[in-house]
């Protein structure tokens, strides 16, 4: 990228993550020096906020970076929609959880992301559409929505991957799944539909889905224009669990207990509201759901990687 007259805004969030690790709005511009002909910083004040400046002043720039985490993120681009805009996008993770930048390959640490910001390299990946809101890797509903999020930062670096399935299905999902009816949701997608009792269901563009469930590099393309859609059906009794989790494991998506397809344009209707999360934030409960993936909607500056199909020019 030539970044010879650019405009670029930073939109930082001096409340994301922990403070051991939160960088100062002052040491990333330090970082990134004289990068461009123009770079403002606005900080967020509330939640909300990142979209409102996005939205508000977005298109006056060429470059939006967003220091914060997958919610600061989420606001920003839901901003730059609002606008009618797409500028180039930059991320520094500083969340607690940084789902999205792990996927995207996206150092975690200030100056390695800056980094990355600074090659300039471009990769357009696809986002997509919650009925009037927009999410740009993961949207769920049912008892395990929280289970990356309410696990341990200590634990998860202790022991991985293994932690949410303590976490989440031993301390949380199964115990909430055994006074947890089921329910009865109606699934179109892509022309097929699918209408049965489900406790769980995940519509993500990531590489691990709510922390439970992990997709193969053979699986997941960032730009292809369709989502990975996981539901878990109806079980006999709770201790059909310890299965599912080992076909979790194995990645089994055999379609009796654990549903699994590719789609580009879902609706889930519900008996009643649900809560549903997006990007690991609350959505709010919504009783009719539509979804369209959009292809290539966001160009974000990252590196290359396996998950991006290449395009010719």
């Amino acid at each position: 990228m030539n970044w010879e007259n650019k405009k670029i805004l930073l939109i930082y969030n001096p409340r994301a993550g922990m403070n051991a690790r939160r960088p100062k709005a002052r040491e990333i511009l330090d970082e990134m020096g004289a990068l461009a002909a123009q770079t403002d910083v606005a900080a967020t004040a509330y939640p909300g906020h990142a979209k409102e400046i996005a939205a508000k002043t977005g298109a006056n720039y060429d470059v939006v970076i967003c220091c914060g985490g997958d919610g600061t993120l989420n606001e920003v681009i839901n901003g730059l929609k609002e606008a009618g805009c797409s500028p180039e996008i930059g991320y520094i993770p500083t969340g607690s959880t940084n789902d999205f930048a792990s996927n995207m390959s996206i150092p975690k640490k200030m100056p390695q992301a800056v980094a990355v910001i600074k090659e300039g390299n471009v990769n357009a990946c696809d986002c997509a559409s919650f009925n009037d809101r927009s999410f740009t890797y993961i949207a769920s509903f049912g008892p395990g929505v929280a289970v990356s999020y309410s696990t341990p930062q200590g634990v998860k670096n202790m022991i991985g991957y293994s932690a949410y399935m303590i976490n989440g299905f031993g301390f949380q999902t199964i115990p909430t799944m055994r006074a947890l009816k089921p329910k009865h949701i109606k699934v179109e997608y892509d022309g097929s539909t699918l209408e049965d009792d489900f406790y769980f269901g995940t519509v993500s563009n990531t590489l691990s889905a709510a922390g439970l469930f992990k997709f193969s590099e053979d699986e997941v393309r960032f730009n292809d224009g369709r989502f990975e859609v996981v539901l878990i059906r109806r079980m006999k009794n709770p201790m059909q669990m310890f299965s599912l989790l080992v076909k979790m494991r194995r990645h089994e998506y055999d379609g009796d207990m654990l549903v699994h397809f590719r789609a580009s344009h879902l609706k889930f209707t519900f008996e009643k509201e649900e809560v549903w999360t997006l990007d690991g934030e609350s959505s709010g409960k919504v009783k009719d759901v539509e979804i369209i993936v959009k292809q290539e909607e966001i160009k974000l500056l990252c590196p290359d990687s396996v998950y991006f199909e290449k395009r010719e020019q």
